[in-house]
Formats: C-alpha cells, sequence, structure tokens
C-alpha cells in the first residue's frame, strides 16, 4: 500500500515539474521576445544616426566698441564743428550668431542672421552641396564672389582695423542666386574659382546700385566670377581677379541699363622669423553704361563710373615671448571716388590701429581714422578724425 502511494506521488510531481517548467518557458519566450523587439528598435536608431551624419552647431562673431568723432565741415570757406560719441559704437556694433545644419557628409546649411544699427537682418543664408573634393555647389541668399574682402575679411575678429574701407564692401553684394566654389592644383602652385548665378542689382535714382531682391526687375540674370592663383608652393601669397556683369534696369523703365565691375586683389601672409607679416589690398571698377531711364516719369542719362582701393598691412611679432607676442600694429589707406550721380564725392581715410589678440579669435582693438571727403560740385569738404576702442570675438 505504502508503494502504491508512493508511485502516485512520484507521478504527481514530475506532472507538475513539466507543467511549471512549460509555463517558466513560455513566459521566458515572452520576455526574450520583448527584448528582442527593444533591441533591435534600438540597433534601427543607431543605424539611422551614425556619429556625424548629422549635426547642428551654433556659431557667430560679436563686436562691440566705443567711438568718439570729431567731424568739421566747411562750406564756402566756413567751417563748423561736431563732436559725438557712441557706445557700443553703432556704426559698428554686430551681433551675428550663426546656425549650422551638417546632414549627412555632403549637405550643409547655414543661417547668419545679424543685429547691427537697431535693426535685424541676414548676412546669408544657403544650402551647400559638397559634389566633390574641388566642387562645392551652393543655392540661396549668397554673399558674391566679388573680391576678397567682403566674404573673407569683414568678420570684426578677421578685419586687423575697426572699421572697413570706403567703398568696397558697396561693390560686392549679398544677392539670391547659385554658386559653384572649389580649387584645383597646378603643380606646385594652386588655382581657386568661385562662379555665381544671381538675380542681380538694381539701378537706383542717384546712379548708384542696389541689390538682394528676392524678385528680380528684368529678365537677365547677373553673373559674378573671381579666379585666383596660389603662385607659392607655401599658398603665402595669392592674387585674385574677379567680374560682375548683368543688366541692372528695370524692364518698364531702361531695360537696357547695364553694369559691369571687375576687382583685383592680393593677400600676402608670412612668417619672418620673429615678425608675421600680413598684407592685403583691393581695387574695384564699377560702371553704369549710358542709358535712358526714368525717375518720377522723367527721363535722364545715367553714366556713373566709381572706383574704391584699399592697401592695409599689419606686423605680429608671434615669435617673440610673452605680453609682446600677442601685440599687433597695422595700417590701411582707403579711396573711394563715388559716381557723378552721388555729387561725385571723393573720400579718402587713413586707418591706424594697434591690436591685442587675447587668443586666435579674440581681439580687443585700439584705432584711429582720418577721413576727408571733398564734393566736386560744391566747396564743401568734411573732415571726420574717430578715436575707436573694440572688443571682436569668434563663437
Amino acid at each position: 500500500m505504502r508503494t502504491q502511494k508512493a508511485l502516485w506521488l512520484l507521478v504527481i510531481v514530475i506532472f507538475m515539474n513539466g507543467f511549471l517548467m512549460n509555463e517558466l518557458k513560455a513566459q521566458q519566450t515572452v520576455v526574450d521576445s520583448s527584448v528582442l523587439d527593444r533591441i533591435t528598435e534600438l540597433e534601427k536608431q543607431t543605424s539611422y544616426n551614425k556619429p556625424g551624419m548629422d549635426h547642428f552647431m551654433v556659431v557667430g562673431l560679436a563686436t562691440v566698441g566705443f567711438a568718439s568723432i570729431k567731424n568739421t565741415t566747411t562750406i564756402g570757406g566756413v567751417s563748423s564743428v561736431s563732436k559725438t560719441n557712441s557706445f557700443p559704437d553703432a556704426d559698428h556694433f554686430e551681433f551675428s550668431p550663426m546656425l549650422l545644419w551638417r546632414h549627412g557628409q555632403k549637405f550643409l546649411l547655414e543661417f547668419e542672421p545679424s543685429f547691427s544699427g537697431n535693426s535685424l537682418g541676414v548676412n546669408w543664408a544657403d544650402v551647400s552641396y559638397f559634389a566633390a573634393p574641388n566642387l562645392i555647389i551652393r543655392a540661396g541668399y549668397l554673399v558674391l564672389p566679388f573680391g576678397t574682402y567682403s566674404k573673407r575679411l569683414a568678420a570684426g575678429w578677421i578685419d586687423k582695423l575697426p572699421t572697413d574701407p570706403m567703398g568696397i564692401a558697396d561693390m560686392a553684394p549679398t544677392d539670391y542666386g547659385v554658386e559653384v566654389e572649389g580649387g584645383l592644383p597646378l603643380g606646385s602652385m594652386k588655382m581657386s574659382y568661385d562662379l555665381a548665378l544671381s538675380n542681380g542689382s538694381q539701378l537706383m535714382p542717384d546712379g548708384t546700385l542696389g541689390a538682394g531682391n528676392i524678385t528680380d526687375n528684368n529678365n537677365n540674370k547677373t553673373l559674378t566670377g573671381r579666379v585666383a592663383l596660389l603662385p607659392f608652393s607655401n599658398s603665402s601669397l595669392e592674387i585674385g581677379v574677379s567680374g560682375m556683369f548683368g543688366k541692372v534696369g528695370d524692364v518698364s523703365t531702361s531695360p537696357t541699363a547695364k553694369g559691369n565691375a571687375y576687382a583685383f586683389d592680393l593677400n600676402y601672409v608670412k612668417l619672418f622669423n620673429p615678425i608675421l607679416l600680413n598684407i592685403k589690398s583691393q581695387y574695384n571698377i564699377q560702371d553704369i553704361n549710358s542709358n535712358v531711364a526714368q525717375v518720377d516719369s522723367l527721363p535722364y542719362t545715367s553714366n556713373t563710373h566709381a572706383t574704391s582701393f584699399f592697401a592695409q598691412g599689419s606686423i605680429r611679432p608671434t615669435g617673440a615671448s610673452g605680453f609682446i607676442k600677442n601685440l599687433e600694429l597695422a595700417g590701411r589707406y582707403t579711396t573711394y571716388n563715388n559716381p557723378a550721380g552721388s555729387n561725385g564725392l571723393i573720400q579718402n581715410a587713413v586707418t591706424v590701429g594697434l591690436n591685442y589678440w587675447i587668443n586666435w579669435r579674440t581681439v580687443f582693438k585700439v584705432g584711429y581714422e582720418s577721413y576727408t571727403g571733398n564734393i566736386n560740385a560744391a566747396s564743401t569738404s568734411n573732415k571726420i578724425n574717430s578715436l575707436f576702442l573694440q572688443f571682436s570675438i569668434q563663437l
């Protein structure tokens, strides 16, 4: 009897053990399936968001300072003097955060708004496609490749002096268009190219040009391009030639008006130990062909010629030690002859400055500028002497 009971008990234990094991296996299968689904989803996300494929960054620049200005105006031999000062230098204050979004390895989106002179604007907004190692295709609101100052040197933390050279940036507008840019090796030399097709400038009532309109005022586009040669293997010297060609008149009033502009630039940076020498120069020519246009329903003939030029040099004892190696002495001469339609103003300026570089992208500047402007059609002249204190940083 005891043997029979023992056999029944053994059978019951075996049955319960099998039942419990099946339940545990079923639960484990459910758990394993859930875990596997989560792992699979994580693997998909990791595969989609590979490091370096998508990246968002906010950088930018800021320039603040102080200006003290003395203006002497002479009309018919009679002079008057006025003095002003501003903080933080309203004419040159700028705060420009730049938003960069890289999508994959081929696309880059750039957007740089700018707050300056109590107004909010946009310096540029474009998308770039890196088609090949020597080819970038870009579209949007572009800084046109005319000369070298506006596109490469105008930022406060790059420019050696607290003011811009007169007339240089005025002839290199920002406009809506498309652009191709790149470089090619030529043995020990190098060549760079930059071409843009844009809506183009528009003829203003005073004979000057305005640009940056999203709607073209005629049926033609403006071609702008710069080609540069770096003749030395160390790339210390760059010589560039630029051109800008297109119709500028309104299609309904002056459809044949054309504007042509040319620029010649030079950039030389060389270390003569312990002195770093930096020389930059640019010469602009702008012509608006003789055409009959209309202003306030009245015809007038527009035929203007304007030139601008600057030569700038700086020296920095980078091979010295301590405080001295962070100092830089800079000077610039600028001349700008406005078109006849803008009162024929002939302007000259001499600017000198002493910079202290806190680091490679942060600088404090002290500058002095002497400006003279004369109007051809009248015995009128302006002399402006200005003292600048400026802090610039690239973020």
